[in-house]
């Protein structure tokens, strides 16, 4: 298995982030893919490689151009505006409040375009984010050019990233970049399945519309969880893509027997959409002790997890999501691929 690492992603740190309401140091840190790439290591895998830079054309394919270039210049603009420190909004448009056209204020700039203070920009936000869309960028292109799978082990995440709005950690959506790039490779339909505890609400956004994509996403229930506002079992799609989108919402408390029900309806729908690649946002928030997750899952239940999806027998690109337990965090990851390439010989 070919892995793409960006070693850029440590200039992207928050100072903090709100947390049940206390400013905490942010639970998304460097230390996440040092303790992934020791337990890679320890396991025999291979070497990670430092992808290419990754195109902007890749970026401009999901999301907003004008949303790009505010990400680039607006830690920049913030710093010449307020001084150093990381930039965070302070208002939003809610109902009642016009979105468009985006504010020239930077203040109001930031409200329009993220959905959650737990994420902020930093000095080093657009290098970490870019860096991790080159590793879902060389991920797939390995894919489309013959290897059975690749694996983009990159921060900060992608999957709460709409084509314009940032959040939940999120920038720009490495899941559905990596998709649309096996897409221009050839491949005419492809499926998404996002693992993670949280739904995937940014790739659900991009993808909403569309036939020639299919998403599924395993998750806590927004009616009690993050991000609450997308994710519920009755969003289907709309326009060609009715039927492309399917949730699996899962109360706190998930244990593994119910959560492997849901992954197994999951590929089941998977093969029945004769896809020709997939995409996995592998998120291993799942686990029990992750400190900001509520389901159940042990560390001896995601070998489990990458066999069920090696038995798809289709190109897999895994794109690295969430995984907060930091102790466990390398072993969990380390655990699904082992189990996925144990299951592929």
């Amino acid at each position: 298995m070919q892995i793409f690492h960006d070693p850029g992603h440590r200039a992207h740190e928050s100072l903090s982030e709100l947390h049940e309401g206390a400013l905490v140091r942010s639970f998304e840190c460097p230390e996440r893919m040092d303790v992934i790439l020791s337990a890679l290591a320890e396991a025999g895998f291979a070497l990670p490689q430092a992808p290419p830079p990754v195109p902007w054309q890749a970026l401009q394919a999901v999301h907003d151009t004008a949303y790009l270039r505010f990400l680039e210049t607006s830690h920049d603009r913030w710093v010449a505006e307020h001084g150093p420190g990381d930039a965070l909004p302070f208002t939003w448009p809610m109902p009642g409040l016009r979105r468009a056209p985006v504010p020239k204020a930077l203040d109001g700039a930031l409200g329009a375009y993220n959905f959650s203070v737990d994420t902020a920009i930093t000095a080093g936000t657009w290098a970490a984010a870019t860096g991790a869309a080159a590793c879902a960028v060389a991920a797939a292109g390995v894919v489309s050019a013959g290897a059975a799978t690749a694996f983009a082990l990159g921060r900060p995440p992608g999957h709460h990233a709409h084509a314009d709005l940032y959040g939940g950690y999120c920038f720009l959506n490495n899941a559905a970049i990596a998709a649309e790039d096996l897409r221009r490779a050839g491949a005419a339909q492809i499926a998404v399945l996002d693992i993670d505890y949280h739904h995937g609400n940014g790739t659900q956004a991009i993808f909403y519309d569309r036939a020639d994509i299919l998403f599924l996403s395993l998750h806590a229930d927004p009616a009690v969880e993050f991000p609450y506002f997308l994710g519920h079992a009755c969003e289907t799609g709309e326009g060609p893509g009715e039927g492309a989108t399917q949730n699996y919402p899962m109360p706190h408390g998930t244990e593994f027997a119910a959560w492997t029900e849901r992954l197994e309806h999951a590929c089941g729908r998977v093969a029945a959409h004769g896809s020709d690649a997939l995409v996995v946002s592998l998120g291993v928030d799942t686990f029990e002790g992750d400190p900001i997750s509520r389901f159940r899952l042990q560390t001896s239940d995601f070998p489990a997890i990458g066999a069920r999806i090696a038995r798809l027998r289709l190109p897999t690109v895994w794109v690295m999501e969430g995984g907060y337990a930091v102790e466990a965090l390398g072993r969990n990851v380390a655990g699904v691929l082992q189990g996925y390439l144990n299951d592929c010989v």
